[in-house]
């Protein structure tokens, strides 16, 4: 059924493509300017979307074996990642239950976590199993302050997590099929070649430039966006969304040489996997999906958006994703190469753009700004934004259910 999908989505560009069309919004949308200002709808938004909605914390290739970890912190919510011996994930509050002093930082491999305050030591999966000079603290059930645990998803090579340990809300429900589509990037058994955090704008501002193709030719002319097209067709699915460009053509990539498809011409079955996942896939509220080709192999750059400490910071880590690690020194010294250009791009051009957007703005000077109709990503974007961040907890479980009833009719 994915391929399924895949296949009729890639009909629809091939479709578009031929006849020099895209698919438009129905109209031009106006989203207020405070949206982007307001420092108590920046607090909300975090509350209500980070720290209540599934994120996509980590590709799985970033804790490949047992015991590996990762600890971070996602809009004051300390987080422990850890891989358990039977291969799933497990993720906790990462503090511990005597005082609530953290127990690890950055990443590493562990079979136990000991607090660097007092001594207490838990299990990779969250077991209490030593408290120090238990003679002297007191008797104390240990299965009764074990690691506070999280909801976790994994599932297509990523890893999902709710920062609400008592939220009811289904991240297979939230994701809407979605993580079905994105297995066809075969992310599963990758490598992660190299990772980077980079500064930007408020988070919605550095968000909107994931979600739009219009800008392509005019704000990167002098690096790539000249050979691109400025429209996207947008393809929903709940609030995660796929762009791509209409076009009957794809590049397939052979060694050296760049051969162009005619994918009118090629049958449902001979449709190339790289031609089925082409363009950004986002992942809301903060993962963008791009497919590279460099290092002599596929690639890909996730790039994972939060919000900073004030309305007009965020901050995104670029995971560089390769089906295989490269060997030889060409390939390596490719793959760098590749992931270097994408930081000029994003760095110096995105997010250098979007914080002097944010800063005229500020003004208050401009009251509205707008969304055309062929700018249909950034309209769907801010519209689930502003119905999850009002929506109450009961609201948002039923939300997401019924988005299941939907697909399923």
């Amino acid at each position: 059924m994915s391929r399924e999908t895949l296949v009729a989505m890639t009909r629809n560009l091939v479709a578009h493509g031929a006849a020099d069309t895209m698919e438009y919004a129905d109209e031009i949308v106006r989203v207020p300017a405070s949206a982007y200002t307001d420092e108590a709808l920046f607090e909300r938004e975090k509350r209500q979307i980070f720290r209540r909605l599934p994120l996509m914390v980590a590709p799985s290739c970033e804790l490949p074996n047992p015991g590996d970890y990762k600890a971070m912190d996602i809009c004051g919510v300390p987080l422990l990642l850890s891989r358990q011996k039977d291969g799933s994930i497990g993720a906790f509050l990462n503090m511990c239950t005597h005082r609530g002093n953290p127990l690890a930082s950055g990443t590493g491999n562990a079979s136990r976590f000991t607090c660097g305050y007092h001594g207490w030591t838990f299990k990779a999966d969250g077991d209490l199993i030593g408290v120090a000079s238990p003679q002297d603290f007191g008797a104390i059930d240990k299965s009764q302050h074990c690691l506070t645990k999280f909801p976790v998803h994994e599932k297509a090579g990523l890893i999902w997590v709710t920062l609400d340990p008592h939220s009811t809300l289904s991240i297979a429900d939230y994701l809407c099929g979605y993580d079905e589509l994105l297995e066809a990037f075969g992310f599963d058994g990758w490598t992660l070649f190299a990772q980077r955090t980079l500064k930007g704008p408020n988070w919605k501002t550095a968000y909107d430039g994931y979600l739009d193709f219009y800008h392509l030719p005019v704000l990167h002319k002098d690096t790539f966006g000249a050979d691109f097209y400025n429209r996207a067709n947008y393809f929903a699915f709940g609030p995660h969304q796929r762009l791509s460009t209409p076009s009957q053509f794809a590049i397939k990539v052979s060694g050296d040489d760049d051969q162009q498809l005619d994918l009118a011409q090629l049958a449902d079955d001979e449709l190339p996997q790289d031609a089925l996942v082409q363009g950004v896939w986002t992942i809301f509220p903060h993962i963008s999906i791009a497919s590279f080709y460099g290092g002599g192999q596929r690639g890909a750059m996730i790039s994972q958006l939060f919000p900073g400490e004030s309305v007009g910071e965020s901050f995104t880590t670029q995971f560089y994703v390769m089906e295989n690690r490269p060997e030889t020194e060409a390939d390596v010294k490719s793959a760098h190469e590749q992931f270097d250009f994408l930081e000029v791009v994003v760095r110096d051009e995105d997010y250098a753009t979007g914080r002097r957007q944010h800063q005229a703005l500020q003004s208050g000077l401009m009251k509205e700004v707008l969304f055309g109709r062929n700018e249909k990503g950034g309209q769907v974007f801010h519209q689930w934004v502003e119905r999850l961040t009002n929506a109450s907890d009961a609201e948002l479980v039923e939300i997401f259910a019924a988005e299941q009833r939907q697909a399923a009719e």
